[in-house]
C-alpha cells in the first residue's frame, strides 16, 4: 500500500470511533458509590481504586476478615489503566523472562515461581467468586516484523524452554498460517503462563467481591494528605477524613500522597484501538484460530487481541510522556496518535481495508526505569506503596499488593526478601531534565528499531546503570 492510500485508510476507518474506552462502554457498569463525607477510623486505608488497590483490599480481608478496610478512589473504580488496558495477563513478574534473566539472575527462579503461583491464583480467585471476566489462559505471540527480531526471537524461545515453559519459534510460514500478516517474518508461541481478561468485568468482580468481604469503597474521593499521628495516620480527602492504623498507596501513574513517588514513576501516555466486530468472512481472511495475545518485538511495540465479540484491539507503539508528569483528561484523545495506529494496523492487516474502528482512548502507564514496580514505606512504617508497573500490572498487580500488605504489616516474607523489593529503582531526573532524557530515548529507541537492533551509544550508556524507558 502506498502511504497516501494508508493515510485515506486511516481517515475513513476512523471517522465514526467513539472518543471512550470499548471495555468499560457498556449499560452494565456498576452504579457509582458515594464519596467519604465524615470523620471515620479504620484498620486499613487502600489508596486507589484499581486492580492493585482491590487487590489489597481483598488479600487483607482474607487475612483477617474482621478488619475494618476502607478503600478510597480518587475517580470510578477502575477508571486509570487497569480500566482501560489491552486485557493482556502475564505470569511475568520482571516485564518479562529475558529482563528478569539480566536483572536478577540469582533470583530468577523464585520469581518465576511466584510469578506462576499469583497467576494461578487469579484464575483460581475467579472461578471460585464467579467472576465473568472471560478470563482466558491462552498464551501469547509475539512476531518479528524486522529482520534483525528473528535471531532475538529464536534465542527467547531457546531461554523459554529453559525455564521451564512451553515455547517454540515459528518461522514466517508456521505464524502466517496462524494469524495472516504479509509483515510478520517469524514468531514466538508461548502456550504458558499468558492468557487474556477483559479488565474493567475483572475489576468490577473484584469490586463486588471486596464488598462482600466487608470492606467500605468511596469513590470521588481523592486523597489530599497524610498526617502522621501517635498510633497511625490520617487520610484527608476534601470532604472528609479516616484515621487508620495502616495505609496501602496503590495510585499508580496518578499522584498520590507521597511526593517522593513521582521521582520513581513515569506518567506515559498508551493509544487504543478497538474495530467493529469482524464477522465470519474476516475471520476466515485472517485466521487467528486460537484467539491468543500478539505483540510484536520491536522497541516501540504493539499490542493486539481479538475481544469476546469478536473486534480486533489494537494499542501501543506511540508512547507519549508530558512535561511535568502531567496528566489530563484531554489528553486521552490524541488523534496524530490514533492516526498512526490506524496506519500501522493496515500495513499489518491490507486484508482488513474495509473494517471500521468504532472505539479510541488513551490511558496513563506507571512506569519505571527498571520497568518493575518501586515498593517501600513511609511515616514509620504505617504507610507502604507499590506502584509503577510499566504494563504488566493486570497480573502482577496482586503481587504487588500482597508485597505491600507484608511491608505495611512489618512481616518479614520470601516476598519482601526479593531484591525487587527492597531495592529501589534509579529514579528519574527533575525537569526539564526528564522530559529531554524521554524524548532523547525515544529516539534512540526508534533508531535501534531501524538500524538491525545496534543499541547506539546513548542507549548503551543507560544499560550500563539499569535506567530505561517502556510502556
Amino acid at each position: 500500500m502506498t502511504p497516501q492510500h494508508l493515510e485515506e485508510l486511516a481517515g475513513r476507518a476512523l471517522a465514526e470511533a467513539r472518543p471512550t474506552v470499548y471495555w468499560t462502554d457498556r449499560p452494565d457498569a456498576p452504579e457509582p458509590v458515594p464519596p467519604l463525607v465524615e470523620a471515620a477510623r479504620a484498620d486499613l486505608v487502600v489508596i486507589g481504586g484499581g486492580l492493585t488497590g482491590l487487590w489489597a483490599a481483598i488479600q487483607a480481608l482474607e487475612d483477617d476478615p474482621s478488619a475494618d478496610v476502607v478503600l478510597l478512589e480518587a475517580r470510578s473504580v477502575g477508571h486509570g489503566a487497569s480500566g482501560r488496558n489491552g486485557g493482556f495477563l502475564a505470569g511475568s513478574l520482571t516485564h518479562g523472562l529475558a529482563h528478569g534473566v539480566a536483572t536478577w539472575p540469582h533470583q530468577t527462579e523464585t520469581l518465576l515461581r511466584l510469578g506462576r503461583e499469583n497467576l494461578a491464583a487469579i484464575a483460581d480467585f475467579a472461578v471460585r467468586h464467579g467472576i465473568d471476566a472471560d478470563l482466558r489462559m491462552c498464551g501469547k505471540t509475539t512476531v518479528a516484523v524486522r529482520p534483525h527480531q528473528v535471531a532475538v526471537l529464536q534465542a527467547s524461545a531457546r531461554l523459554h524452554v529453559e525455564h521451564g515453559e512451553d515455547a517454540a519459534f515459528l518461522d514466517a510460514a508456521a505464524v502466517r498460517a496462524d494469524i495472516d500478516s504479509p509483515t510478520y517474518l517469524g514468531g514466538l508461541r508461548v502456550r504458558s503462563n499468558y492468557g487474556l481478561v477483559d479488565p474493567a468485568r475483572l475489576c468490577w468482580g473484584l469490586l463486588r467481591v471486596a464488598r462482600e468481604l466487608g470492606a467500605r469503597i468511596h469513590e470521588g474521593s481523592a486523597v489530599t494528605g497524610l498526617e502522621r499521628l501517635r498510633d497511625g495516620v490520617r487520610v484527608r480527602t476534601a470532604t472528609g477524613s479516616i484515621d487508620a492504623r495502616r495505609v496501602v498507596i496503590a495510585t499508580n501513574a496518578f499522584p498520590g500522597p507521597l511526593r517522593r513517588l513521582r521521582s520513581w514513576v513515569l506518567p506515559v501516555y498508551d493509544h487504543v484501538l478497538v474495530t467493529e466486530p469482524l464477522g465470519a468472512e474476516r475471520l476466515e481472511r485472517l485466521g487467528w484460530r486460537e484467539n491468543q495475545g500478539v505483540s510484536d518485538a520491536g522497541n516501540q511495540f504493539h499490542y493486539y487481541r481479538r475481544t469476546p465479540d469478536d473486534r480486533i484491539l489494537w494499542g501501543g507503539y506511540d508512547a507519549i510522556y508530558y512535561f511535568g508528569n502531567r496528566i489530563d483528561v484531554a489528553l486521552e484523545q490524541r488523534p496524530a496518535s490514533h492516526r498512526l495506529l490506524a496506519r500501522h494496523f493496515f500495513e499489518t492487516f491490507p486484508q482488513l481495508e474495509d473494517l471500521r474502528f468504532t472505539h479510541r482512548w488513551a490511558g496513563v502507564i506507571d512506569s519505571t526505569t527498571r520497568f518493575t514496580p518501586v515498593f517501600g514505606t513511609a511515616l514509620g512504617g504505617r504507610v507502604a506503596y507499590a506502584v509503577g508497573f510499566t504494563g504488566l500490572g493486570v497480573g502482577s498487580s496482586r503481587f504487588g499488593a500482597r508485597v505491600a500488605l507484608d511491608l505495611v504489616g512489618g512481616r518479614e516474607t520470601e516476598r519482601t526478601r526479593l531484591d525487587m523489593v527492597h531495592r529501589k529503582p534509579v529514579p528519574f531526573p527533575p525537569e526539564p531534565l526528564r522530559w529531554a532524557v524521554v524524548q532523547v530515548t525515544r529516539g534512540a529507541l526508534a533508531r535501534q528499531d531501524r538500524d538491525g537492533g545496534q543499541r547506539g551509544l546513548w542507549l548503551r550508556t543507560l544499560d550500563r546503570f539499569g535506567v530505561g524507558f517502556n510502556s
